[in-house]
């Protein structure tokens, strides 16, 4: 971005979680203040539950449209008016107007096909994402995840207007991250999300199994709460590892940040549903060495198997018991991989990168360029 270059920056979604308020804060400092976050919903008592704070309430730059009308129409001028939006699943609405315009507008959105849609649903969803996204000018697509530009491909959407997008948790800087490796419990497992069925914990309990059949002596900590909960708990203590798996139910995002810091290795389980999976980020900032489904929309743009991480194919548990053992087994390849992930994190993926980068490529694309200047991370050029 040109030193002297301000623009204003309007971010439209459901409500502010823990994951989107380091970028807000990066984006307000960049523009001076010219940044708004608009709300459309409350958030979630669930997610209140959980131990997640109403950040929707605890923010300046926030605009809760949802309060009234006059909110609402607010946010409609600020959204038409801004140099820059990205908007997420909802406030669609809110954009009808600039879209019609040609005004500058990222899509920031997970994957279209969490489940594979049916041959015969391929015709109208070609349709409607046609009138919806791929007439506009001046209309791009953020990807959040490594399969969603693919997925915008199958149905004739953003060809050639996709870039890397993600989300960006807080980044924790360590003086000595050799340090806080070398003093994780060792043999330490980690497994944290929410406990329902797309997300797997049951495959965390079954590397348990395996290790402790076989001698490993190691801790494995499991961290959520969900409708596998008591199945969990049940399994933990039929198969007898209740002295080597602790299910410690649900927690806030700065305590799991606690436990990640003292774990050696993360498992990350989920299926293709998991559109992002922020707990990635997290873990790698940390300097856990994070075993991953294939599948995980994070995966494909944060790790490279063997360099910063390990991934398997999806749903062989084969493979995740194999590349989790080895990491037990091999002290130096996982303090190697996990210092590999904090530096991905500390050096690419992080809010600070992305918001300077989203402001570049604007830039560029207000001058009608695709841009390539990113070869790797937030806003570089999705090549499918």
């Amino acid at each position: 971005m040109s030193q002297n270059k301000k623009y204003n920056v309007v971010f439209i979604s459901n409500y502010l979680n823990h994951h989107q308020i380091p970028f807000s804060q990066e984006m307000m400092s960049l523009t001076g203040g010219s940044y708004l976050f608009i709300a459309t919903t409350p958030t979630p008592k669930g997610r209140l539950k959980l131990g997640y704070r109403d950040a929707n309430s605890s923010y300046d730059f926030v605009l809760r449209a949802y309060e009234s009308k006059e909110s609402f129409e607010k946010a409609k001028k600020y959204a038409l008016d801004a140099d820059i939006v990205l908007y997420g699943s909802i406030g669609r609405e809110l954009i009808k107007e600039r879209l019609k315009k040609k005004k500058l507008t990222f899509r920031c959105t997970e994957r279209l096909f969490k489940i594979e849609p049916k041959k015969s649903e391929m015709l109208g969803l070609k349709i409607r994402n046609y009138f919806a996204n791929a007439i506009h000018k001046n209309f791009y697509l953020l990807c959040e995840g490594g399969y969603v530009a693919e997925d915008y491909k199958r149905v004739g959407s953003f060809k050639s207007k996709s870039y890397k997008w993600g989300y960006f948790p807080e980044l924790k800087e360590y003086d000595d991250i050799d340090n806080l490796i070398s003093e994780k419990e060792e043999n330490s497992l980690l497994w944290a999300g929410r406990m329902i069925d797309w997300k797997h914990p049951e495959y965390a309990i079954e590397v348990a199994k395996r290790l402790k059949a076989e001698g490993y002596k190691f801790k494995m900590n499991v961290i959520g709460t969900g409708n596998l909960y008591v199945e969990l708990v049940r399994q933990v203590f039929l198969e007898s590892l209740d002295d080597c798996v602790f299910v410690l139910g649900a927690m806030s995002p700065e305590k799991v940040r606690e436990y990640m810091e003292k774990s050696q290795i993360f498992l990350a389980t989920s299926d293709r549903q998991e559109g992002w999976g922020a707990v990635i980020n997290e873990a790698m900032n940390s300097g856990c060495v994070v075993v991953a489904n294939e599948n995980i929309g994070a995966v494909p743009y944060l790790l490279t198997d063997k360099e910063n991480g390990y991934i398997y194919q999806n749903d062989s548990i084969d493979e995740l018991y194999i590349k989790t053992k080895k990491l037990l087994d091999n002290k130096s390849e996982a303090k190697r991989l996990g210092k590999n992930a904090y530096q991905t994190m500390l050096n690419e993926w992080n809010a600070k990168v992305a918001a300077g980068r989203l402001l570049a490529l604007s830039e560029e694309l207000k001058k009608n360029k695709r841009s390539t200047q990113f070869k790797s991370g937030p806003c570089a050029y999705d090549l499918k």
